[in-house]
This record gives C-alpha cells, sequence and structure tokens, in this order.
C-alpha cells in the first residue's frame, strides 16, 4: 500500500481532477505537477501514443521543457508500456536495454516508473514519473502511481469516448483563442525542422508579445483585455496561410511558424506586415484602444536546426525590439483612443 501521506494526496487531486471535469489539458497539466510532490520526482510527463509514437503531451519539473517531444514507441519505454499495459520500472536509464537511452539523457533523467493509463482494459497514454538518481523509486512510489493512474485514466477514458477530435483539440488548443497551444506549437517546429531535413525548405519561427497588456488589464479591466488578446489572436491568424501555425504560448505571447518562406527578404516582409496588422485600433463596446506588438523572428537553417537555440533566438529578438518600443513610447503602453 502507498503510505498514508501519500493516500491523502491522492484523495486531495481526485478531489481536483473531479472539480475540472472532462478538461483534459487542465487534467494533464495537474497531474504531472502533483507527481512531482507524491514521489518526489524531479520530472513527470503524461505521453498519448500517436500511430507508431509516443508524444508528450504534459510535462513538470525536468519534463516540461519537452512537451511535443516524439519518441518512437518501439524503442521506448513508453511504447513498451502501452503495448504491454504493465507498469515499467527503470533503475537505470545508462544500463537499461529497453529505454530509447538518447532521449533519457536530452531530458537528464537516471530513473523512471512508466504507468500504463488505462480504463475498463483499455491503455491511453502513460503517465511517466523521472528522476535524476539512479534507483530512485520504490515499490511504495509504483502502487501510488498506480493509483494515480487509475483516476486518470477514467478521465481520459471518457474524454475519447464522447468525443476522440475533441480529445485531441482540447490537448493541442488554447482554450480562450482556439489556436495552437505551447505543446502543439512546440509539436509543430518539431516537424517542420524534420521536412527541412528532408527537403530544405526554410521557415521563419516568429515570437510575438503585446506590449502593455497589464496597462490596458489594469486600467479598463480584463474584458477588454481578453478582447484585445482575442483581436490580435485573429490578426495573426489572418497573416497565416494554411502551412503556416499560429499559437498562443500563455498570456500575452504568440508564436507562429512560416514554412515555407523566401529567403532572404521574405521573413521580415512577413514580420512588419504582422506588426502594421497588430497596429490597427481595437475597436470595442463602443471605444477605441490602440495596440501593438513586439515581433522577433529565427530563421532555419541561418539560426540553426536545433528547437530550444531557435525559440531562444527568436526570443531575445523580440525583447531587443520591446525595449525599442518602450524607449519610443514609455511604460504606457495599449491605451484607449476614445
Amino acid at each position: 500500500m502507498p503510505s498514508k501521506e501519500q493516500l491523502l494526496d491522492i484523495i486531495a487531486i481526485q478531489a481536483e481532477i473531479a472539480r475540472l471535469g472532462l478538461d483534459l489539458t487542465a487534467t494533464m497539466a495537474l497531474v504531472v505537477e502533483r507527481t512531482l510532490g507524491l514521489i518526489e520526482a524531479d520530472g513527470a510527463a503524461i505521453e498519448l501514443a500517436d500511430g507508431d509514437e509516443m508524444v508528450y503531451r504534459a510535462g513538470a519539473g525536468i519534463a516540461a521543457s519537452q512537451l511535443g517531444l516524439r519518441l518512437k514507441a518501439g524503442e521506448s519505454l513508453s511504447g513498451l508500456c502501452v503495448r504491454s499495459g504493465e507498469i515499467l520500472h527503470c533503475r537505470d536509464s545508462e544500463s537499461d536495454p529497453r529505454v530509447d537511452r538518447d532521449a533519457c539523457r536530452a531530458v537528464g533523467l537516471r530513473s523512471m516508473i512508466v504507468v500504463p493509463l488505462r480504463h475498463e482494459g483499455e491503455t491511453v497514454g502513460v503517465l511517466k514519473a523521472m528522476s535524476r538518481q539512479p534507483d530512485k523509486f520504490r515499490d511504495v512510489d509504483v502502487r501510488a502511481l498506480r493509483l494515480l493512474s487509475e483516476v486518470v485514466g477514467a478521465v481520459m477514458y471518457f474524454a475519447a469516448k464522447y468525443n476522440v477530435d475533441e480529445l485531441f483539440y482540447k490537448a493541442t488548443h488554447d482554450a480562450m483563442t482556439g489556436l495552437a497551444n505551447r505543446a502543439f506549437y512546440i509539436e509543430r517546429l518539431r516537424n517542420t525542422l524534420a521536412l527541412h531535413r528532408r527537403d530544405k525548405r526554410p521557415a521563419s519561427v516568429l515570437m510575438i508579445d503585446m506590449d502593455g497588456l497589464k496597462h490596458l488589464n489594469d486600467s479598463y479591466g480584463h474584458r477588454v483585455g481578453d478582447a484585445a488578446i482575442m483581436e490580435v489572436a485573429r490578426r495573426l491568424t489572418a497573416c497565416a496561410r494554411e502551412s503556416d501555425t499560429v499559437a498562443r504560448l500563455g498570456g500575452d505571447e504568440f508564436g507562429m511558424i512560416f514554412s515555407p518562406v523566401d529567403l532572404p527578404d521574405g521573413g521580415e516582409m512577413l514580420m512588419h506586415r504582422i506588426e502594421d496588422e497588430i497596429a490597427r485600433p481595437l475597436q470595442f463596446e463602443g471605444h477605441s484602444y490602440a495596440l501593438s506588438a513586439s515581433v522577433g523572428m529565427a530563421t532555419l537553417p541561418a539560426d540553426g536546426l536545433d528547437v530550444d537555440h531557435l525559440l531562444e533566438t527568436a526570443d531575445r529578438r523580440m525583447y531587443r525590439v520591446k525595449r525599442q518600443h518602450h524607449g519610443e513610447k514609455g511604460a504606457g503602453g495599449l491605451s484607449s483612443c476614445a
């Protein structure tokens, strides 16, 4: 049996999940975050099967940066867990032949527990707990994770049963704007890199941050701020083609992937078009509000072929533009025009 403290934690987690209903994205995020404290793990992830691959759909701790990561199901412990339907315990990834050792090193884990998310005989994914230390987890931790997985598996099963398409949509899209979420954005960027390696098509990665949203919320209320976020989402979508990706990464931060893009000038033209499109005033409930955004761009292959490096480069350039905007406009940011 799990320890008394672990049982109390699982009951509390179950109550939180019940309040979330069938909100799959929120449930997965909650579970991986709470798994860290439940068994003193350094990382946790939920992976869903997608064809012959396993995809990170939620992550916390050392797995937080791996959202969207795809692993070959036939070469990973997670894939074996789905096929066998059994809990798998890796005591040391450096000596366990069942694991994808390169992926383990990339995440920084040495030991892990992988638990199938099952309901009524169907495996719908895996819950994975990770540690930087070899042989970190004990049998009591395995039993605690089994209990937690039964709760999560039921939520995922019913979400999938009522609407498979909605299951995928909720796991990959922002609830407020309907844009791709951070996990899906990173997954699409990985796919873009894979396509580039095959056909050498250049692409642009953009990071977009609204200027002065806090001022707008504080001065005119969150209804106006939410309207501004929604309007920026619509304008970014209007700038994109069917082959492009538009995402809300959180708060007032957005991301875009343009693929393919004509170099050297195509990316710059797109960036200026986005800035001009967002700069049009927002009309909301009889009032006009000024909008603006800071945009940073990285291109592949010129700026590299690594997901993290491309995102960091675009983000750094975006903040450079934001500092310039503050210098030109002061800290006021968004304001009412009427």
